[in-house]
């Protein structure tokens, strides 16, 4: 459903939903997508061009997870002591949502750089010779992180339909 409504909101129609052998969403007539999902959510986006979109519970973690995700350059860029737990949930899924927008997965999480935090809802990831622009939103103790690239992004929250 929340392919549909992103669909809907950009004039796009909505093919054949398919992914690969590896499970890596396959465009349809040039429209990509993707979707992420926790217990009580579904979110989905879809793009004329590669896109990602992750979405995870905001609680606590260990901290190996934290240095599993990012390195002691990236942490520096944020303030820690003051927001560790937002901190890592924004580097997580906006390492996610890339991962996701090239069809490569969690294996290259620690490849996928975090560059720049440029205001709380942005920051910027180099990956593969490529910068990317994600835009988080937050609401009921989830963070969604979209690849935003070229983009205006137009959230919505909507109950199911």
């Amino acid at each position: 459903m929340a392919l549909h409504i992103s669909a809907e909101k950009s004039g796009a129609r909505l093919g054949e939903l398919v992914k690969d052998k590896n499970g890596i969403p396959q465009p349809f007539d040039g429209i990509c997508w993707s979707i992420s999902h926790k217990t009580l959510y579904v979110c989905g986006v879809v793009a004329p061009t590669p896109i990602g979109i992750d979405i995870e519970r905001i609680r606590s973690f260990s901290d190996g997870l934290f240095r599993k995700t990012a390195t002691q350059r990236e942490l520096e860029l944020a303030d820690m002591e003051n927001d560790s737990v937002m901190t890592f949930f924004r580097f997580w899924t906006a390492k996610e949502a890339v991962l996701k927008a090239t069809g490569i997965g969690i294996k290259d999480l620690l490849k996928c750089r975090i560059q720049k935090i440029l205001d709380e809802n942005h920051l910027q990831i180099f990956y593969e010779g490529q910068d990317w622009l994600i835009e988080h939103f937050e609401f009921d103790r989830h963070l969604v992180a979209l690849v935003q690239n070229q983009y205006r992004i137009d959230w919505s929250v909507e109950q199911g339909r």
